[in-house]
């Protein structure tokens, strides 16, 4: 039965978000980088959905909105720098569920060369609009060694 759901669901076209859906997101990703900005806990705390997952470069996974919340300031305090998110893709799994890539770069961080990572941020759309229910951050991997 899965090998069935799972073949069906990769014959399905994917639906692309249209455009208030697209412009409602780019906004709460860019809502997410303003309150990391800012420190603002209850503002990043807005964005996410109750059960909400983060697992960071570190390897470190925060699991559910409080401890979401309290590593993302923690983690905000610790490296002062100047972060952005540009979104590459955005694509929808379902009308409710999205998936956005992008490129996270913390630059300056406590006198540092910048940082550039990988964003991957799964989101909902609830009764409040669209939210973050998960985000994972990846380091690039070097590429192997030519011989």
């Amino acid at each position: 039965m899965q090998i069935l759901l799972l073949t069906i669901l990769t014959i399905l076209p994917t639906p692309s978000p249209d455009q208030t859906d697209e412009r409602s997101i780019r906004d709460l990703v860019a809502r997410y980088v303003e309150a990391r900005e800012k420190i603002d806990p209850q503002a990043v705390a807005e964005l996410f959905t109750p059960e909400a997952d983060q697992l960071v470069s570190s390897g470190e996974w925060r699991r559910g909105r409080p401890a979401l919340v309290e590593g993302t300031m923690a983690s905000s305090r610790r490296n002062s720098g100047h972060r952005t998110i540009t979104i590459e893709t955005i694509r929808l799994l379902s009308p409710g569920i999205a998936i956005v890539d992008g490129r996270y770069e913390l630059a300056g961080a406590n006198g540092a060369e910048s940082r550039k990572m990988w964003s991957t941020l799964i989101l909902q759309r609830t009764d409040a609009g669209w939210r973050i229910a998960a985000i994972r951050n990846m380091l690039p991997a070097s590429p192997p060694a030519t011989r």
